[in-house]
């Protein structure tokens, strides 16, 4: 008997409640609805760091940060802050299992490249980095990522040569056209593939219009808990809008106008699984690396341990076993 593909897909920064299926907050996801009635929902999801490198770090080695190292984010001035090689995965297990194995994405588990007045070779500037073929990429042969990188309308990414491919399209987009390519090219194999979108994390600007165009029509409350008062002196906060009632609420807008985007485009893998009779074969896993505060508590982004920053989705299919 054929083992299972493995397909795992997680955004950046998505907290539990930003689904349609919840009603909880009024985002358009009409394929995430659909895939709930198919899989397995777990309502209490949390990630074991509210930062990036720390869970993305514990999703492949299944160990928390202490355990693991990577107690914070992977960025400049930090020393021995990312995965080591020495750390088994589940993408070191799955290759050892004869799997093809791939990761598309934001990676952020290596540490930036060191320069000094020029930049290195690959082109990587700040949180960035290539990481090369080898150990360091952790049992992954198709490797189309970067480190840490924000620019979701211009995204770039490297493969095996420290040559950055630059591309013009929304990331979501492009990742999804390289992921169905990836899965119709080992279809006939096993294969598993990570795919790491990095929408809804911020900016909220770069995002296609179309999806913003949606919620123009869409009744959007405060939540009780946000207090915009506090925004302003909190030294960990960033507010990417204007800081009344109003540009908070578009700010929201269009952090589920980005949700609303992934939505479509994971419609379309499952599609492409469901045409090509690899649906019922194949495990999908759907979740977020932490949440997103949205001014809940006074607080923007995450890296506090409050419900919104620590709750992530999760759901879980293997055909319509669970159903």
């Amino acid at each position: 008997m054929k083992k299972p593909n493995l397909l795992f897909i997680f955004a950046d920064q998505w907290r539990r409640e930003a689904v349609g299926f919840m009603k909880k907050e009024p985002v358009i996801t009409p394929n995430f609805d659909a895939f709930s009635n198919e899989a397995a929902i777990f309502e209490k999801a949390y990630s074991s760091c509210p930062l990036c490198s720390p869970n993305r770090a514990t999703i492949l080695t299944g160990k928390n940060p202490i355990s693991h190292g990577v107690i914070t984010n992977c960025k400049p001035g930090l020393e021995n802050i990312f995965l080591k090689e020495s750390e088994v995965t589940i993408g070191d297990i799955l290759k050892s299992n004869k799997y093809k194995t791939g990761y598309i994405g934001k990676w952020h588990l290596d540490e930036p490249e060191k320069k000094d007045d020029n930049l290195p070779l690959s082109g990587a500037k700040d949180w960035d980095a290539f990481t090369p073929p080898g150990p360091k990429r952790h049992g992954f042969d198709f490797w189309y990522s970067y480190g840490a990188d924000d620019n979701h309308l211009s995204p770039h990414y490297w493969m095996d040569s420290p040559e950055m491919i630059n591309i013009n399209k929304w990331s979501v987009e492009h990742e999804t056209d390289i992921a169905l390519d990836f899965i119709d090219k080992n279809k006939d194999d096993n294969f598993a593939l990570f795919l790491s979108w990095n929408p809804p994390h911020t900016p909220l600007d770069l995002i296609p219009q179309k999806y913003v165009d949606m919620y123009k029509e869409v009744k959007v409350e405060k939540r009780e808990n946000v207090i915009l008062e506090d925004i302003v002196d909190h030294p960990r906060t960033i507010t990417p809008f204007s800081l009344d009632e109003e540009g908070y609420l578009e700010s929201v807008k269009k952090y589920y106008a980005a949700i609303t985007g992934i939505d479509e485009h994971f419609g379309k893998i499952v599609d492409y699984l469901k045409m090509n009779n690899l649906f019922e074969n194949t495990i999908i896993i759907v979740t977020s690396d932490h949440g997103e505060m949205l001014c809940s508590h006074g607080l923007w982004s995450k890296h506090v341990w409050f419900e919104e920053a620590v709750s992530v989705p999760f759901m879980l299919s293997h055909g319509n076993k669970y159903k």
